[in-house]
C-alpha cells in the first residue's frame, strides 16, 4: 500500500511563500512520476505541477508558472512544491499524487492518470 502524506500548508499573506512536502512510503519512489493538484471551495480539482520520474523535468499550469517550483529528493522519498509570490486565488487544498511511470518523455497532468493520492493540506492566502 502506497501512502502519501502532505505537510507545510498554512496561512500566509499575499506575496509570501510556502513550501509543501509530500512524503511517500513506496519502495520504488524513484519510479513514480509525481504531481501536485489543488482544489478551491466550489471548484474542481486542478493540475498545478508535475515532475518526471527519471529526469526531474518539470511542467506547470500557466497560472503558477514562474512562481511555483516542483522538485523531488529520491533519497528522502519526498516531493516538494515551493510556492512564491502567493496570491489569494492560490487558496485551496493542495494534493500530491503519484503514478508508476514507464514513460520517460511524458508529463502526467490529468487526475485520472494518477494511482495514489495524499489527504491534502490547506493553503490560505490572505489579501
Amino acid at each position: 500500500q502506497v501512502q502519501l502524506v502532505e505537510s507545510g500548508g498554512g496561512l500566509v499573506q499575499a506575496g509570501g511563500s510556502l513550501r509543501l512536502s509530500c512524503a511517500v512510503n513506496g519502495r520504488t519512489f524513484s519510479r513514480y512520476a509525481m504531481g501536485w493538484f489543488r482544489q478551491a471551495p466550489g471548484k474542481e480539482r486542478e493540475f498545478v505541477a508535475a515532475i518526471r520520474w527519471n529526469s526531474g523535468s518539470t511542467y506547470y499550469a500557466d497560472s503558477v508558472k514562474g512562481r511555483f517550483t516542483i522538485s523531488r529528493d529520491n533519497a528522502k522519498n519526498t516531493v516538494y512544491l515551493q510556492m512564491n509570490s502567493l496570491k489569494p486565488e492560490d487558496t485551496a487544498v493542495y494534493y500530491c499524487a503519484a503514478v508508476t511511470s514507464f514513460q520517460s518523455s511524458y508529463y502526467y497532468t490529468q487526475l485520472k492518470e494518477y494511482d495514489y493520492w495524499g489527504q491534502g493540506t490547506q493553503v490560505t492566502v490572505s489579501s
